[in-house]
């Protein structure tokens, strides 16, 4: 009877251990507490003082009133508004050129940091005595709202103006993996080097980058970061606003990490249909899931547009988060590799870039398992994890 208890036991705490290791939620991002949220410590740090303050459509409190709106009813003074890629309202397509102008609302004008113009310069900044930023990230390396927070920082050393980041939640915080990418290869999509997926907050991301001295010539800025309350790291979150046109929903958001590899390859990841980043195919592969892309806002000229495309529908996939591992999926972009093994312009040019390596094309290529493919990677995370450990607020 002990034994058969025991053994009971043992099973019994097995399950419970590996329910807790998986654990993963899904949260609405309500139900963590946004930086902008708490006013109480950073809009008596902006009073009597000339504000420039980078936002999009993601900039929002809980009740949905933009940050703009919130600091102009505490008599802050905003007298510029600077933009990342997609524009103030978030609506321009991936890529597009993002012209500066005025907000129709507040008459503030807006600053464009996207195409020639990514990095504020000093005339930009004449007369402003502080700058907060407040952009709702999705935790990759190659979306790029870090890469602005990173010239914004960078420009606010070089011009000594303080900088404060409000952050917020990182809906794919709970994992960390992917190559970690060679300085060789940086870019707008690959600043610095990190996994794909780094695991942190933007707050948690700003710090690093100041701390590790990543900021051109190893300046630091003045920086502040107003942290999140209620966050929990081990958790997908449910973004109020899409943080860009083609991650309308956190499936979308959840999938892109692993689907975004597609965009250096000519494979679609549903650009121009309902379900963009949470399906794949190509009009020459075999699968029975069928999708065609069309051309609307946000979405200009999709791949393959009015073409049947053959692939995946990847939803069910998502809603199986807690079953699903910890990681970036390759087997979708093994399996479109396998599928179309004669395309000889199956990777483009973007790919190198927007992967960090150089060899991983090699590696996919060549047809190397996926656990091989991983631990070529290894060493690149267990070094880069030592380092994000001195930035974890949470």
């Amino acid at each position: 009877m002990i034994r058969k208890f025991l053994v009971l036991f043992a099973i019994i705490t097995s399950i419970l251990l590996n329910i807790n290791a998986q654990g993963l939620k899904l949260l609405d991002a309500k139900d963590a507490v946004y930086g902008a949220m708490r006013t109480e410590m950073y809009i008596p740090l902006l009073k009597n003082k000339a504000v420039g303050v980078v936002a999009n459509q993601t900039s929002i409190m809980d009740n949905g009133t933009h940050l703009i709106d919130t600091m102009l009813s505490y008599d802050v003074d905003v007298v510029k508004i600077f933009t990342p890629e997609h524009g103030f309202r978030g609506t321009a397509d991936e890529g597009a050129s993002i012209a500066s102008g005025v907000d129709e609302k507040t008459g503030i004008a807006i600053v464009s940091l996207y195409g020639k113009n990514k990095k504020p310069t000093a005339e930009q900044l004449q007369g402003l005595d502080i700058l907060v930023f407040d952009l709702q990230d999705v935790g990759c390396r190659f979306y790029t709202y870090i890469s602005t927070m990173t010239y914004v920082m960078e420009a606010a050393a070089e011009n000594n103006i303080p900088v404060i980041v409000l952050d917020r939640p990182n809906p794919n915080g709970f994992y960390v993996d992917g190559p970690v990418l060679d300085k060789e290869h940086a870019s707008f999509v690959g600043m610095h080097c990190v996994p794909i997926v780094y695991g942190l907050t933007i707050g948690e991301y700003a710090l690093m980058v100041n701390g590790e001295k990543w900021l051109n010539d190893s300046i630091q800025c003045d920086l502040t970061v107003i942290p999140l309350g209620k966050y929990n790291r081990n958790a997908i979150y449910k973004l109020p606003v899409k943080p860009s046109p083609n991650l309308p929903n956190w499936e979308a958001v959840y999938l892109y990490p692993s689907l975004c590899l597609f965009e250096g390859t000519d494979v679609s990841v549903g650009r121009g249909t309902v379900m963009p980043f949470q399906v794949y195919g190509h009009p020459d592969m075999s699968d029975s899931f069928v999708f065609v892309p069309r051309t609307a806002e946000g979405r200009r000229a999709p791949l393959y547009a009015d073409k049947e495309c053959h692939g995946k529908n990847l939803i069910n996939y998502a809603h199986r988060y807690r079953k699903n591992d910890k990681k970036l999926n390759l087997s979708w972009i093994l399996d479109a590799r396998s599928q179309l093994k004669n395309d000889e312009k199956f990777f483009n040019s973007y790919f190198i870039k927007l992967v960090g390596v150089y060899d991983l094309q090699q590696k996919i290529n060549s047809g190397m398992p996926e656990d091989e493919i991983r631990s070529s990677w290894q060493t690149g995370i267990d070094n880069y994890l030592k380092i994000r450990d001195k930035y974890l607020i949470y």
